[in-house]
C-alpha cells in the first residue's frame, strides 16, 4: 500500500487509523494531509518527513500547528519564498539566526521585501 492509497481509506473512514500512519509518514505531502483533513492536529509520526520540504514545513506550521515549525526551518531556509512568509506569518519579525543569514545570503528578490519588514 502506497502512502497515498493509505491516506484516502483514511480519509475514507473519517479517523485516525495507527496501523496506516507508519505508511502515510513515509511521505510528506500526504502525512500533511493527514494531519490536516484527517487528525485535524499534529501528526508527530509524520514530523520528520514533513520538515524535509520546505512547503509542506511551512504549511505544517501554519495550517497544523500555528507557530514554529522547529524540525522544518532547515528544509524551510533553503527556500526564499517559503523562508519570507514563515517570517511573516508564523514567526512575524525577524526568522531565527541561520535562517536569516540563508535569506540575506540568497540575494534574491525576497530578500529586499524581507529586510523591509523587519525593520
Amino acid at each position: 500500500m502506497t502512502p497515498e492509497e493509505a491516506f484516502y481509506k483514511a480519509e475514507e473512514l473519517g479517523k485516525r487509523m495507527p496501523k496506516l500512519e507508519p505508511v502515510i509518514s513515509k511521505n510528506a505531502r500526504w502525512s500533511y494531509r493527514y494531519a490536516r483533513e484527517v487528525i485535524k492536529g499534529k501528526f508527530i509520526l509524520g514530523e520528520p518527513t514533513i520538515s524535509k520540504n520546505a512547503y509542506y514545513s511551512y504549511l505544517y506550521a501554519t495550517d497544523i500547528i500555528e507557530e514554529r515549525f522547529i524540525l522544518g526551518e532547515t528544509a524551510i531556509s533553503q527556500d526564499a519564498y517559503y523562508s519570507y512568509c514563515y517570517s511573516i506569518e508564523v514567526i512575524k519579525g525577524r526568522l531565527p539566526d541561520f535562517m536569516h543569514n540563508q535569506m540575506i545570503i540568497s540575494n534574491n528578490e525576497f530578500t529586499k521585501e524581507y529586510v523591509e519588514f523587519i525593520q
